[in-house]
């Protein structure tokens, strides 16, 4: 028989684990010693962090992440046509969500392998628990344009989808561009649409703010290098 492909969610902040993954999770990673990551070395630290005790150097880790070929991503599987569980591990959160593990599950599927998603904290469904926004209709659109014009195009269009279409606007940016965005946001949509910043989620500086931009212009806030998520949503 085939092993089974299980994802991992890896935590987001540095909150104890057993804070926000289920002792499940753990019990099923014991045993496998097939990895395909994103960063090893983040990879052995979550591993080490689930039992001191863990063999890593017995492990076999398999990179995932821009560079990777089709062909690589392909072979990374053999290892469940052998019969062995393989874990998939993303940076943080859940993996193939937002991440590239999407092309290991894709093929897996194709190839009729079992693939097991586990529980665990995800920033983009935490942060639109915690807005108040409406979470029956929602998109997450990745990250917007670095280029100005183009961002704030990409802004505009995000606030007429969610008047004409009743639907939560999501995004990301890299830490360091946060607060950029921010302005973006506050100087581009209109006073009444609501922004909501989620931060350091699960963490514990964790907050997260709803307010309408002309509320954010009256009371902005430090930004630089935290994990932010956004959300906008109409009046």
């Amino acid at each position: 028989m085939s092993g089974t492909l299980y994802l991992f969610p890896v935590h987001l902040s540095d909150s104890p684990l057993e804070n926000v993954l289920p002792e499940y999770n753990r019990q099923l990673l014991l045993p496998i010693r097939q990895f395909i990551v994103e960063d090893v070395r983040t990879a052995r630290r979550f591993l080490k962090a689930s039992d001191k005790s863990f063999d890593i150097d017995a492990c076999t880790f398999h990179t995932l992440n821009k560079y990777t070929t089709a062909e690589q991503i392909a072979g990374y599987l053999n290892a469940l046509k052998a019969g062995q569980d393989m874990g998939l591990l993303s940076e943080a959160g859940c993996p193939a969500i937002a991440d590239p593990g999407a092309d290991i599950v894709r093929i897996a599927q194709e190839k009729g392998y079992k693939v097991v998603p586990l529980v665990g904290p995800s920033s983009i469904l935490l942060a639109l628990m915690g807005s108040g926004f409406n979470g029956q209709r929602f998109a997450f659109e990745g990250y917007l344009p670095v280029e100005k014009e183009d961002r704030l195009k990409a802004i505009r269009r995000l606030e007429t989808r969610s008047y004409n279409e009743d639907m939560t606007q999501i995004f990301i940016e890299t830490p360091y561009r946060n607060e950029k965005m921010l302005e973006d946001l506050m100087s581009t949509l209109r006073p009444q649409t609501r922004i909501c910043v989620a931060f350091d989620l699960t963490g514990p500086e964790e907050s997260i703010l709803s307010k309408t931009a002309a509320s954010w212009k009256k009371s902005p806030m430090e930004l630089t290098k935290k994990p932010c998520i956004f959300l906008i949503y109409k009046a």
